[in-house]
């Protein structure tokens, strides 16, 4: 049996227990979560503000590849086709009160921001370079070279690293030091199509997470290091590490050596492949979007599959759960408008309608049910931010 078909009774909470067995909480919830049955009506009291981009000069010229709030929610940084990022005010609409950063020559890829941090900002570009950002005084801080296009980059929750998916699925992790300069480690190649991954939400990197283009998420083990391979041959290790079950070494990968990843479970969760992921704010459910149109959503508890949305009309670019977990939207590059999903029951509450596709979605992550969204030629919107009594 391969390691990471193997399950015993407290193998499925790697997302919630770290490898030292101390039990990690969900955060406190900053207000009082809507239920579902007074949702659609509040929903529907809420104004749609538009963020202008004066770059677009017209049908394409600006089209935003990827949003992403602040961890406050007080900014959302958008980025473009045309090169540019930009840092938008959501209460202060006017591109006079946005800030502009420029520095790629190629695409933006994907934007992602420090979760400790309010006003550093981490990109990637097809220039091949991951660039990290000051937003308050809109200057690159480091740019480190990738040899290859920078496909999407996300952060470990305490900032202390950002992971990076080459187009040629490369993981490249750069390391995050107070008093110098980011620094890139060893990469870790993957066999198979990679296109997002995450961390476990709260403390250190303990768990990763990846999309596979083989329809399945792999859950693996962090750091990765050179005992891996060792680890596996001698029949896999547990896959919950308790204060009485022993971890194996997490000694660091020393240069020179061989670098890969444990995976720990595998979820078989799609029949295509998995573009997409999520982890709800509460680490109750994670979402899994795929180029076959549907959400599945794993509870992370026992990683069985509680439902599938399947309202969406293509490939399941992003997906977001509201603040408090309650509701879930995907968007796609196909279709119009934007379905918003109650988590536990998998009914649709409410919709967004859009005239055009929205392939960029992201709830307000911070005790506000406003949903940020692309595809508009008009520019990024916002549902709320002009209003409304939700």
């Amino acid at each position: 049996m391969e390691p990471e078909d193997i399950l015993d009774d407290n193998s499925l909470s790697y997302l919630t227990t770290p490898t030292d067995g101390n039990a990690i909480m969900a955060p406190a919830l900053p207000r009082k979560a809507v239920p579902k049955d007074r949702f659609p009506a509040l929903f529907a009291t809420l104004k749609t503000q538009t963020y202008h981009d004066p770059s677009t000069r017209g049908p394409g010229s600006h089209t935003i590849r990827t949003i992403a709030w602040n961890p406050t929610g007080h900014l959302i940084a958008t980025g473009s086709s045309d090169r540019s990022i930009r840092i938008w005010n959501p209460e202060k609409p006017q591109v006079k009160n946005s800030t502009e950063l420029r520095g790629h020559t190629g695409a933006i890829q994907r934007v992602a921001w420090n979760p400790t941090k309010e006003a550093e900002l981490a990109s990637v570009s097809t220039d091949g370079t991951c660039r990290f950002w000051d937003v308050r005084t809109r200057t690159c801080i480091a740019s480190i070279p990738l040899g290859d296009e920078g496909v999407t980059v996300g952060w470990a929750s305490d900032g202390s690293l950002a992971l990076v998916v080459r187009r040629d699925d490369l993981l490249i992790p750069i390391y995050l030091h107070p008093d110098s300069p980011p620094t890139a480690g060893k990469s870790l190649p993957q066999s198979v199509q990679t296109n997002q991954t995450i961390f476990n939400p709260v403390g250190s990197p303990t768990t990763l997470l990846l999309t596979t283009g083989e329809g399945s998420v792999k859950i693996c083990s962090w750091p990765p290091s050179s005992t891996t391979a060792a680890a596996a041959a001698n029949g896999g290790t547990p896959l919950h590490h308790s204060a009485q079950t022993p971890s194996r070494s997490t000694t660091p990968v020393p240069p020179g050596s061989s670098a890969s990843l444990q995976t720990l479970h595998t979820l078989h969760a799609h029949t295509s492949a998995c573009i997409s992921l999520a982890l709800s704010p509460t680490s109750r459910y994670l979402a899994i979007g795929g180029s076959d149109a549907l959400i599945s959503l794993y509870d992370t508890h026992d990683w069985i599959c509680r439902r599938t949305l399947s309202s969406l009309s293509g490939s399941v670019k992003t997906v977001s759960f509201s603040w408090d977990g309650s509701y879930i939207i995907g968007g796609s590059d196909e279709g119009t408008g934007i379905d918003i999903a109650h988590a536990e029951t998998g009914e649709i509450v409410a919709r967004i309608e859009t005239s055009m596709p929205a392939p960029c979605v992201s709830w307000h992550p911070n005790g506000k049910y406003w949903i940020a969204y692309s595809g508009d030629p008009a520019g990024l919107k916002i549902v709320g931010a002009a209003g409304g009594g939700l």
